[in-house]
Formats: C-alpha cells, structure tokens, sequence
C-alpha cells in the first residue's frame, strides 16, 4: 500500500478541498446559520475549514456535516461524466478531457466529512430533540459516511472518486443508450 502524506494528496486535489469547504459554508447560509471563518485551501492540516455557530437544532448540523457529501458527489460525476463518456465510449481522449477527468475525482474524493465531523453529526442523530424521521433517514447515511472517512487511509475517497467521476456515469450512458 502506497502512504502519501494527506497535504500531498489536499494539494493535488485541492479543487476537492475546495468544493467540499464551499459546500459546508453552503450549507450554513441555506440554514442561516452564521459563519465566523473560512478556509477554503491551505497549505497545512487541515488543509481547509468553516467555523461557524453551533445548529440551534440538531437536523441543521446533520444537514451542514453531510452538505459536502451530497454537493461533491452531484458536482464530481457532473463533470467527471462530461470527460469520461468521451474517453470512455469514443475512445478519443484529448488535454481538456484529462483535466476534467482529474477534476471530478479531485472534488467527488473529497466528499466525506473528516472523522471528527462525522463523530459531530452522530451526536446530532443521537439528540432527543432530533425528529424519528431524520433519524431513520440520517443513521444509515452517517454510519456509511463514517466508513468512507475511516477507509480514506486506504485510499477509500480515491476509489469513491473514481467510481462517481468515471464509472457511474458509464454505466448510466450503458443503461439509456
């Protein structure tokens, strides 16, 4: 297994970082809740971050902590299926095909929240002012993120990119066409 320290990885892929940091703050502004400070890219760990206040209700912080995994995911395989079809289906890959290639995987990779933010939001499911419904819905996603962002050391986010930029749109295009 190949260990490369995760600034290296947050630099090559810091369109990811950013998407993912943009989407937390996204999340916030949709659900009103203020924002003291962002960082979208830096050359540090973390290599970005929003702090903003504490949800007054626990479904608003379920909804912040996983914004990145809803806004990565769509916006990855959007773009990343803008490139791969062609390379893929016509076999005639170009430069700009290859940049949006990357740039998919970058963002789509960067979809998990970290395990500290996971273990957050758990605390939100777990709230008793949490509604039943949002828990029902909520656990299973939470507990499937937190494995995604406990598998990251294995290189977890890399394949979920790959597989969201690359292979899902391929076998929706193999599915219609």
């Amino acid at each position: 297994m190949l260990i490369i320290p995760g600034i290296v990885i947050s630099v090559f892929t810091f369109p990811g970082v950013i998407m993912h940091e943009m989407a937390h703050q996204l999340f916030c502004r949709l659900l009103k809740v203020p924002v003291f400070d962002v960082r979208y890219f830096q050359f540090k760990n973390p290599s970005g971050y929003v702090i903003h206040e504490i949800p007054k209700k626990p479904w608003q912080n379920i909804l912040i902590g996983i914004g990145p995994f809803i806004l990565n995911t769509v916006v990855g395989a959007l773009i990343g299926s803008a490139a791969s079809i062609p390379v893929f289906k016509f076999n005639s890959p170009d430069f700009f095909d290859i940049i949006l290639i990357w740039l998919g995987i970058s963002i789509a990779m960067h979809s998990f929240p970290s395990v500290g933010y996971v273990a957050n939001i758990w605390k939100s499911v777990k709230h008793p002012d949490t509604p039943i419904l949002v828990k029902i819905l909520a656990t299973p996603l939470v507990g499937l993120i937190y494995l995604c962002a406990i598998g990251s050391v294995v290189w977890l986010d890399f394949l979920y990119g790959m597989a969201v930029a690359l292979l899902i749109p391929n076998i929706l295009v193999s599915l219609i066409a």
